[in-house]
């Protein structure tokens, strides 16, 4: 392994679970956008939207998600044709991706500033990842964050539990640039020294788009099977050569054995070599 070894990392669903943030900020803004009188959800509907939320890429599609559940749209109709779904929604009620965006944003801000113990405390670190983070610099290792999530969020919930990364290595929602084109920059800046660069990701459509690109060949490409990702894509991740599952506790400790395909391809994850 090269000296100079990368550790690209999604946020949500790997390093830190916001299921309950993402669900209560989500129905707060639902209730605005589509402008509600009941303001507490129908019984059930926070655990279909538990369910369904690996259909999610953007935050914004998390309300129109909840819309879909009260319109009584089924779960199997939503796994299969989500995206067609969403936008439908979106005309129908006259809004847009960037409109929605901007209000759940608000949202966020407005809970943030008047009370940012308890919008915190809705996020839960992954067992071991805070461990991880901080022996990170003993193993040689440099964490980048690239996720969909706003970097400033990121610093306060990393602060939180006494992680200090510098705003170089988080790679936000602002920056509006793609995963694959963030792994491209990783590559490019780093291209003297050849880095070894790993990324985790629990979103196997992701890592099936970054597969297909030849650049990025050289990069190990993992899927976090404790993150937000169906029974259906893990297994679907088996039968892909470039894809590795990775389970919770190997990647907390940043070693063990990846699981693999029953028809013989079975690999080493082999993170610490």
């Amino acid at each position: 392994m090269n000296a100079a070894r990368i550790l690209a990392l999604d946020f949500d669903g790997v390093i830190c679970d916001g299921m309950a943030e993402y669900w209560q900020t989500a129905w707060r803004t639902y209730t605005q956008v589509w402008q509600l009188e009941r303001l507490e959800p129908s019984p059930g509907v926070a655990e279909k939207f538990r369910e369904l939320r690996p259909l999610i890429e953007v935050g914004w599609e998390m309300p129109v998600l909840i819309r879909a559940l009260s319109l009584g749209i089924s779960t199997d109709r939503m796994q299969s044709s989500w995206q067609r779904i969403r936008d439908r929604i979106l005309a129908d009620s006259r809004l847009s991706g960037v409109k929605v965006s901007q209000q759940l944003d608000a949202v966020r801000d407005s809970w943030i500033e008047q009370d940012l113990t308890s919008w915190l405390g809705l996020h839960q670190f992954y067992p071991g990842v805070v461990d991880l983070f901080k022996d990170l610099p003993n193993r040689k290792i440099q964490p980048v964050i690239i996720t969909t999530k706003e970097s400033r969020f990121v610093t306060q919930l990393l602060q939180k539990e006494g992680i200090e990364l510098s705003s170089e290595f988080i790679w936000g929602k602002e920056l509006k640039r793609s995963k694959i084109d963030s792994l491209k920059q990783i590559l490019d800046r780093g291209a003297k020294k050849s880095p070894a660069v790993w990324f985790v990701e629990d979103r196997l459509s992701t890592l099936t788009k970054i597969a297909t690109q030849p650049e990025l060949e050289s990069v190990k490409l993992y899927l976090a099977d404790w993150g937000y990702n169906t029974p259906l894509e893990r297994a679907a991740a088996l039968q892909q050569s470039r894809i590795q599952t990775l389970a919770l506790a190997d990647f907390a400790t940043l070693g063990g054995t990846a699981k693999k395909g029953t028809a013989g391809k079975t690999e080493a994850a082999d993170l610490v070599t």
